[in-house]
């Protein structure tokens, strides 16, 4: 048993479920992948947030058109909410300045007592990135809308066709 549970073939393995057997990624994958967007997303060179959502958006197709017939929906949702909090904190380091974080935050609509709180907060970058406002400024549809490609949406319209 112990064989087929670590067994691994091109990035794929085997699980149990109460249904059978289904094909899963490996965890090795998995790594590799979140290790990518991590390096993607980096704060020091994240650069501008248009051209990593759009490199963000190639690796991750390619890489859900290969893994596409294996049952990962839970993990993909872990995933993309993850990548939604990197690249917030990438969006939240480029606005270096308290003032700008200030008036980024009035201009997507905050109120501008409470982004003037946050934008003054000394926490870190990844602290700040799961603030509610900064959340609420920088939700996922106002990503997918900056060219952000959710990853949940493109893993379900992919999976259906297997």
């Amino acid at each position: 048993m112990f064989a087929i549970r670590n067994f691994k073939y091109l990035g794929f393995c085997y699980g149990k479920s109460g249904e059978g057997i289904r094909i899963r990624v490996h965890a090795k994958a998995w790594k590799k992948a979140k290790d990518k967007l991590r390096q993607l997303t980096s704060r020091s060179r994240c650069g501008s947030i248009r051209r990593t959502l759009e490199k963000i958006k190639v690796y991750m197709r390619g890489w859900l058109n290969y893994y596409g017939i294996a049952d990962m929906k839970n993990r993909i949702e872990e995933l993309n909410g993850w990548l939604c909090r990197r690249i917030r904190m990438c969006i939240w380091k480029q606005w270096k300045l308290p003032r700008t974080r200030k008036r980024k935050l009035v201009g997507l609509g905050v109120d501008e007592h409470y982004a003037a709180t946050i934008a003054y907060d000394r926490k870190g970058y990844w602290f700040n990135a799961r603030n509610k406002a900064v959340n609420w400024a920088l939700s996922k549809e106002r990503l997918i809308k900056w060219g952000y490609y959710d990853l949940a949406t493109a893993y379900q319209s992919v999976h259906v066709n297997y």
